[in-house]
């Protein structure tokens, strides 16, 4: 079915106390077998947990594969663009704010719905990207891994001016990424195996980010040089493992693509659906970060969709013409609105 999953989110109520006034709803597929897995995914500014697990397929796969997806949700009370408050300290601080509000509904749905506590992973887009980064920081012992999409480091920025400074890609600290991160929690490890994602031509988040978030994970996770640098599905992919052999860093450059998820609308790996921030790009983030953190099978066993025709890719491809769509001022007019940015 090509239509979004949104219509299978339910609430999650009474999660905990709630400092960071989050919003959350859970997919639970049919039949979840005990000890399940469960994917956090965050969504990006000007979107919801509905429109981004539209775009992105997540609950497809959790039907097909067997596991729980969790989607917290901003207001804007908190933050009138609904981005995550990924550049305020208290907010993306152990014990406080958004990444304690998130937290605890991780803590509610692996307790209610007997899931794995030793198999929960959290991906985002843009600012959940960045957010995800805090949550890898600050609770580094809740996931086993983690996959960052068009985000920015921890500990990147403190405010707007700051914020709004590293997304161009200036003024990181690069001497200090790694430390952001260890001195964020009293964990020393093992580390979440922590997957980037990047479009070299991202006009919202520079590509900067990119590098400066593997410079990040590098240091935490004590690898140097790529042991593996090769194409998946023709974009530039790079890996590091440790001295176990363990997959701990990975990185993709999706050549030419700009501020979004890379999806796939064609091919056995293909699911969600292209739009605003949902991009068309021949390769699906999605399943490729399922299938490294072992969730679903390293190649599709099946064609994830019905065959083309009325509501095959064709069909998806025609009926969402391409949307001109700038983030950048969409983000600034509500800095400005909200009296964050001066004109």
């Amino acid at each position: 079915m090509l239509s979004g999953r949104s219509d299978t989110l339910t609430p999650l109520e009474a999660f905990g106390r709630n400092p960071g006034a989050l919003l959350a709803f859970l997919h639970v597929p049919a039949a979840l077998p005990p000890s399940a897995p469960l994917v956090v995914v965050l969504h990006g500014c000007t979107q919801t947990a509905r429109s981004y697990d539209a775009g992105s397929g997540w609950t497809e796969l959790a039907d097909r594969f067997g596991f729980a997806v969790l989607l917290p949700e901003q207001q804007r009370a908190n933050n009138p663009n609904l981005c995550f408050n990924w550049f305020v300290p208290a907010d993306t601080r152990r014990g406080g704010g958004e990444v304690e509000s998130i937290r605890e509904m991780i803590a509610a749905a692996t307790e209610r719905h007997e899931l794995d506590p030793a198999r929960v992973f959290v991906t985002g887009l843009s600012a959940g990207g960045a957010m995800t980064a805090a949550m890898l920081a600050s609770h580094p012992e809740l996931f086993a891994g983690g996959a960052i999409i068009a985000g920015l480091p921890y500990g990147a920025a403190s405010g707007v001016p700051q914020a709004l400074e590293r997304m161009r890609g200036h003024g990181h600290e690069r001497a200090t990424l790694g430390r952001q991160v260890t001195d964020a929690s009293p964990h020393r490890g093992p580390w979440p195996a922590v997957a980037i994602w990047h479009g070299t031509a991202d006009p919202t988040v520079d590509v900067t980010n990119a590098a400066m978030l593997v410079e990040q994970w590098r240091g935490v996770h004590g690898v140097g040089a790529p042991d593996v640098i090769d194409r998946v599905d023709g974009q530039v992919h790079r890996a590091w493992h440790d001295a176990a052999g363990r997959l701990v860093v990975e990185e993709f450059a999706i050549a030419g693509l700009g501020h979004g998820t890379p999806i796939a609308t064609a091919g056995d790996e293909a699911c969600g659906r292209p739009g605003p921030h949902m991009l068309e790009a021949g390769i699906s983030s999605t399943y490729r970060i399922a299938a490294s953190w072992g969730i679903a099978p390293a190649t599709a066993p099946a064609r994830l969709r019905a065959p083309a025709g009325k509501q095959g890719p064709a069909a998806l491809q025609s009926s969402h013409a391409p949307v001109r769509f700038d983030p950048g001022t969409t983000i600034n007019k509500a800095l400005r609105a909200a009296g964050l940015m001066k004109s």
